[in-house]
């Protein structure tokens, strides 16, 4: 990683709008293309201070600040375009969280990275509508959030509740949401409310080795670790009533 001071960081980011910052070559080293995030006043001294900290004396370890790593993927092979950071941009496991970059890959020298696709793709969001008001949960919001913690396996080395073999595995990566709806665990009127009516047709459970089905199959049905959460949420306004 280069080492500069704060100021002389400054001098390869230029701002080009209100809430958008233009990234200059040079500012990593062997940079293809230029930089580009998006933030607005929140984030962006966000990023500013996660730079401004990272050089200061003495300062190892940590992540890369969020405009270095932006930077950094500008300087692999074959990217088309800029290295662009998303108005949710923050430091991530070398590709920085909502950074994208597109690679031309007639170019024999164009990368694909695992570490840009992630380790949590395809990370979804469910909304479910209850008929329920707040005076009828908070009374009992202590006993519904235990409740919820009883019934729905979260956590690191959680397992499902859902009995299931390799062929349901099989079957289930294949048939997505319908293999839920043919075994009892949704409605079909939830396909209507999922991105591709929750089955992608051409998913070919093939492709996924052995040893990453073996580590998901107790996993499948749980909520998982880190940043996957359930929640109870009251709705205080409606912008769009159609």
């Amino acid at each position: 990683m280069v080492v500069r001071d704060y100021n002389t960081e400054l001098t390869y980011i230029e701002r080009i709008s209100a809430n958008s910052f233009r990234i200059k070559k040079g500012f990593q080293p062997n940079m293809n293309v230029e930089g580009i995030f998006y933030a607005n006043s929140r984030l962006e001294k966000l990023m500013f201070d996660e730079l401004r900290n990272s050089c200061r004396p003495g300062m190892t370890g940590g992540f890369l600040p969020g405009v270095k790593q932006i930077a950094n993927v500008a300087a692999l092979p074959g990217i088309v375009g800029r290295s662009v950071g998303l108005p949710d941009i923050h430091s991530g496991y070398g590709f920085a969280i909502g950074n994208m970059a597109a690679f031309d890959m007639s170019d024999p020298t164009s990368i694909v990275s695992p570490g840009g696709v992630g380790f949590d793709i395809n990370c979804g969001v469910r909304l479910l509508r209850t008929n329920l008001f707040e005076k009828d949960v908070k009374p009992v919001q202590e006993q519904l959030a235990q409740s919820l913690f009883d019934h729905i396996p979260v956590g690191v080395g959680s397992k499902g509740i859902i009995p299931m073999n390799a062929h349901d595995l099989e079957e289930a990566l294949e048939m997505g949401m319908d293999w839920s709806l043919r075994e009892g665990y949704v409605w079909a009127e939830d396909k209507e409310h999922c991105e591709e009516y929750g089955r992608m047709l051409t998913a070919d459970p093939s492709k996924v080795s052995m040893r990453a089905k073996k580590r998901g199959l107790p996993q499948l049905g749980t909520l998982g670790a880190g940043n996957h959460y359930a929640e109870i949420q009251v709705v205080e306004e409606i912008y769009d009533k159609y």
